[in-house]
């Protein structure tokens, strides 16, 4: 169990609202351009993370929808959040390459969902260096996918 594991496992004792809004403040806090966004955290598992960002004024573009980057923001929390829930502490995350294909406008809210398997899981707990693809995909309020991404994920021993 690494230090983000820990943190998020003493809190559960609130009750499930209370406490994921309290994780998205801890977490919106901790990396603030996820806190500035205004990104809400409603599910950490080790295996799926489901994260969502609400259509505000200051996530939108120029036709009222979240701005292309905001949305590659939820898809690259979701993706990297789940990383470092299952990464030990003596490695460091690190972003190689993403992928967002971007399928239809959205409407409202979004919602991003990112999975690992256990053999991903396997792989960053137990070997030094090395990378793992992880999905990710964004619906929005109307359940329709918005956006398909995938997002290359690296790690290395910290110095």
């Amino acid at each position: 169990m690494n230090k983000l594991t820990k943190t998020l496992k003493q809190l559960d004792f609130l009750p499930e609202g209370i406490r994921m809004k309290t994780i998205s403040f801890i977490l919106g806090n901790t990396v603030k351009y996820v806190g500035t966004s205004g990104v809400d955290f409603e599910k950490i598992t080790p295996n799926e993370l489901i994260v969502s960002l609400p259509n505000k004024s200051k996530v939108r573009n120029h036709i009222g929808q979240i701005h292309a980057a905001a949305t590659t923001l939820l898809a690259e929390t979701a993706t990297g959040i789940i990383v470092g829930v299952n990464i030990p502490d003596n490695k460091i995350p690190l972003m190689k390459t993403l992928k967002v294909d971007f399928i239809r406008r959205s409407k409202g809210k979004q919602t991003a969902v990112s999975t690992l398997s256990e053999e991903q899981i396997n792989l960053i707990q137990t070997t030094d260096k090395g990378e793992t693809l992880v999905p990710v995909k964004v619906t929005d309020e109307t359940g329709q996918e918005v956006v398909k991404a995938e997002m290359l994920w690296a790690w290395i021993l910290k110095k």
